[in-house]
């Protein structure tokens, strides 16, 4: 099977309302689809780059015209009053007259229109995508914080219970006053932990109902875990996501900007033809004894003698150049990228694993050897302690790792285009 995006190892499980609570008091459920999609529909960037199409759409109609100037319709009529007893008369004309580019600017502009919109759209595609992995990092975080208050409140729970048994032994004459003191500081540094993942929770899900666009009275609930099995291959190698690298969403987008200047650029080049005006006319002249019926052709070309819209071709150049440099520069940035994030997930996974294989399980083992071994008093309470924050350490580490593990993996799909979870386009 497939696997998702950023997923990895989240096992997502459902969250039931308990028996006889009230559906006003349920808290909001809120899955890693879910976030995702939401992010993807409300994000401002998003909205704002959609609001953009309609111009772009207008500029493609435009571009799609026949002619690109409009014909120009004239009329004139004279009274004329010569002196001497002829009287006076009227005359009239009226005319129509069209501009011809001669230059081929019309496919020009079509084909700069039509490239502006694929770029738009593929803009579009990546600013979704970036809302969409805003949503999933943020969610990560989440679970990351939610899992080291677990992880505070069982440090607080063994700190607790060892300064309760300290300050029996020492009421009973069995420890001395340093080992209670010991075990107290111990147990207050588990205290203000315990806060401090608190603290970070609060920040983690407020962060993420800001990327859902979730009012503060509505912070979402998340349910899930980092993850745990990670000893399974890659759903992907490096040479996929190479070439997957190569057909990004802003890849696409600068590719289309880089053909519209193109285009551009011949419309400008195209501009230095001067436009012939072909105009057909008629009217009637003199006075109503012998007046004249008249039709005139009428041909305008202008001369480019002073103005070669040399300035304007200079900037469409630039414009041209600047694309190529900006599409070229993105693909050896993303290849780049994207080997550099596959190396910091493969030493992450290496880490894990051997978290997961030594560290963690010879931690628990030794907490509760420690506890025996205390308990027949071969060991002392400064032993056991150091013991017991050994584990609380692993435990610590190996979620910080990953969740750091999680986050890369988010960075090196969205950095080769790999398909997305939680994607409903």
């Amino acid at each position: 099977m497939r696997f998702p995006l950023v997923a990895l190892a989240l096992a997502l499980a459902a969250i039931t309302n308990p028996a006889g609570a009230q559906p006003a008091a349920a808290p909001a459920r809120l899955t890693l689809d879910e976030a995702m999609r939401l992010a993807e529909a409300t994000h401002p960037s998003v909205l704002a780059r959609e609001a953009q199409l309609s111009a772009a759409e207008g500029t493609r109609r435009e571009a799609a015209a026949l002619l690109f100037n409009n014909p120009e319709l004239g009329t004139e009529a004279i009274r004329r009053r010569p002196s001497g007893p002829a009287g006076s008369w009227n005359e009239w004309s009226v005319g129509i007259s069209q501009p011809f580019e001669t230059g081929g600017q019309q496919a020009k502009r079509r084909e700069a229109a039509a490239a502006g919109l694929d770029a738009l759209r593929a803009e579009i595609d990546d600013v979704r995508r970036q809302a969409r992995v805003e949503a999933a990092t943020r969610f990560l975080a989440v679970l990351s914080a939610q899992q080291r208050v677990q992880l505070e409140q069982r440090s607080l729970d063994l700190f607790e219970r060892s300064a309760q048994a300290v300050a029996k032994r020492r009421a009973a004459g069995e420890d001395t006053r340093l080992d209670a003191n010991v075990a107290l500081v111990e147990a207050e540094r588990a205290r203000n932990a315990l806060a401090l993942a608190g603290e970070r929770l609060i920040d983690a899900r407020s962060e993420l109902g800001t990327a859902v666009r979730l009012p503060p009275s509505a912070l979402p609930e998340v349910a899930g875990d980092l993850g745990t099995a990670i000893d399974g291959p890659l759903p992907y190698k490096l040479e996929q996501l190479l070439a997957s690298a190569q057909n990004l969403p802003r890849q696409r987008a600068l590719a289309a900007r880089e053909d519209a200047a193109r285009a551009r650029l011949g419309v400008e080049r195209g501009n230095r033809n001067p436009d012939v005006t072909v105009g057909v006319h008629a009217g009637r002249e003199g006075p109503s004894d012998g007046r004249e019926n008249l039709t005139i052709l009428s041909l305008s070309l202008p001369l480019p003698l002073f103005k070669q819209n040399d300035a304007a071709i200079g900037q469409a150049m630039t414009d041209m150049t600047q694309a190529e440099v900006e599409r070229a520069a993105a693909l050896r940035d993303s290849d780049a990228r994207v080997r550099q994030l596959w190396s910091r997930l493969a030493s992450q996974r290496e880490r894990i694993q051997r978290l997961q294989r030594v560290l963690v399980p010879a931690s628990t083992d030794n907490q509760q050897l420690s506890a025996r071994s205390r308990e027949a008093g071969q060991i002392g309470l400064l032993d056991q302690l150091l013991v017991n924050r050994q584990a609380i350490d692993a435990e610590r580490d190996l979620i910080d790792l990953l969740a750091e593990m999680q986050a890369t993996r988010i960075e090196l799909e969205y950095a080769a285009g790999w398909l997305q979870q939680g994607n409903s386009r």
